[in-house]
């Protein structure tokens, strides 16, 4: 214990870390006897888990959290654990890829300095371990007073946005009215300026798929870009008429203001929970105009008959740099998720990893509605939240094809079902005239944003 009071930058990161020594924060803690190795995922504010790792032989360590404090409260926790509590790691023999790339691109840290006169802060684990003093007992009055203020500010809330969506819709009116081409030409100062009017009357979700727009209209060509354009404006309306019919819902005050934080969803008795066995189709990262990085990863879940999946979404700064993340495309794993309440329910919280899953190389054969429709999932998803863009699918067999214009189509087989839809983006020209036995894709109702596929040489990543 002393080593890890003398590793801790300060006290302030010893009392965080002894808040994260509980099991419940770690999905998964490991250790390699031979290595001397602890590793493990700490659950933080986001979807996706730190990956910790800590050498107990000479202390080196790496965290994938952006904290400027060095080591971070995660790796200070892990040590914690692991001096306390050894029995609480699974002993493997195998370590995972991303404990391999640390080790083979590490440095031997230097010895740690010996504490000077300067270095007067006494940091201790006694303290950081005492239990915290309970708030006084709060009597009637104050309590009242206390939700007072609390239905105070959410009914402030509740008038700032009703009012931003009034705004809205009159920005929406002056855009139809002006013309769509002049928007499409002048969306970016446009949506700009409404997006900040949108942040002041506290629509701050609302403001930033307002603001990512420009962006996502610029990736088409240019005959496409007013019918896209008309297609957003119209689910922003549905998403207005929506959220004033039902302000206390929710999915729309996840998508008009404000989230639930994790805390919040572990305890909602409402929130859909699934164990099941996961395969990680693929990443979407994307830079955002407000100065966010958002951080999509993608499940599919191998135990439901039907195709059933899963998003876990992260935001960071995008000034602390790309982040490794918790998963790579295509690792296999139990886990029990717990899903934010939607109707069409997809965004989840992983609150207990259970385990890797090594068996089956193929996804499951899921039993296609509609008669064999693939985009059937779309319009069910359609039918119940219109105000949304992307909805992920299971297409069947089928193959990556370029056009003369060197477009990139997917195009089903024979069949009933042989359409075939655009994709988004450019592909690696190795994949084309493939065979797909089935392909993991979002679709927009335009475009195919493809993750991941099985075909006859094995799974291929597409994301």
């Amino acid at each position: 214990m002393k080593t890890i009071e003398a590793l801790a930058p300060d006290q302030a990161s010893l009392a965080a870390a002894a808040k994260l020594t509980k099991r419940s924060n770690w999905p998964r803690l490991e250790t390699n006897e031979q290595l001397g190795l602890v590793w493990g995922e700490c659950q933080g504010s986001g979807s996706n888990p730190y990956r910790v790792v800590f050498d107990l032989r000479d202390h080196g360590n790496k965290c994938t959290c952006p904290s400027r404090k060095f080591p971070c409260k995660h790796i200070l926790a892990l040590a914690w654990i692991g001096a306390t509590a050894p029995a609480s790691f699974d002993r493997v023999d195998q370590t995972p890829e991303w404990v391999n790339d640390w080790l083979g691109r590490r440095r031997k840290p230097s010895p740690q300095p010996t504490q000077t006169a300067a270095d007067s802060q006494v940091k201790s684990i006694d303290e950081a371990s005492r239990p915290e003093q309970s708030d006084p007992v709060e009597d009637a009055a104050a309590a009242e007073r206390r939700e007072a203020a609390q239905r105070k500010r959410a009914e402030d809330t509740r008038s700032a946005v009703s009012a931003a969506l009034d705004e809205l819709d009159q920005w929406i009116a002056d855009q139809l009215r002006l013309g769509l081409a002049g928007f499409v030409e002048a969306c970016s100062e446009r949506c700009r300026r409404i997006a900040a009017r949108l942040v002041d009357l506290k629509a701050t979700a609302l403001a930033g798929r307002i603001d990512e727009l420009p962006a996502r209209l610029m990736t088409l060509r240019s005959e496409e870009r007013p019918d896209a354009a008309i297609r957003e404006l119209g689910k922003l309306v549905l998403l207005a008429k929506a959220w004033r019919a039902a302000p206390d819902d929710a999915e729309l005050k996840r998508l008009v203001s404000t989230s639930e934080t994790r805390e919040q969803i572990l305890a909602n008795p409402d929130a859909v929970q699934v164990e099941s066995d996961w395969e990680v189709l693929g990443e979407k990262i994307e830079t955002r105009r407000d100065g966010l990085v958002s951080h999509a990863t993608w499940l599919l879940d191998l135990q439901s008959p039907t195709p059933r999946f899963a998003v876990l979404l992260d935001f960071f700064p995008a000034s602390a740099g790309r982040r490794s993340g918790a998963f790579a495309p295509g690792d296999r794993f139990k886990a029990r998720l717990v899903f934010y309440p939607s109707r069409n329910p997809l965004r989840a919280l992983v609150a207990e990893r259970l385990g890797d899953v090594t068996s089956g190389a193929a996804w499951p054969v899921f039993s296609q509605g509609a008669a064999g429709d693939p985009l059937q999932a779309y319009s069910t998803f359609q039918d119940n939240a219109p105000w949304l863009s992307e909805c992920p699918v299971i297409l069947p067999a089928g193959a990556i094809l370029t056009d003369e214009r060197d477009g990139v189509w997917w195009q089903a087989g024979s069949g009933p079902s042989a359409i075939a839809l655009p994709v988004e983006g450019t592909v690696n020209h190795t994949l084309l005239g493939i065979e797909l036995t089935a392909t993991a894709a979002l679709w927009n109702g335009a475009r195919l944003e493809l993750l991941a596929s099985q075909s006859n040489i094995g799974r291929l990543d597409l994301s």
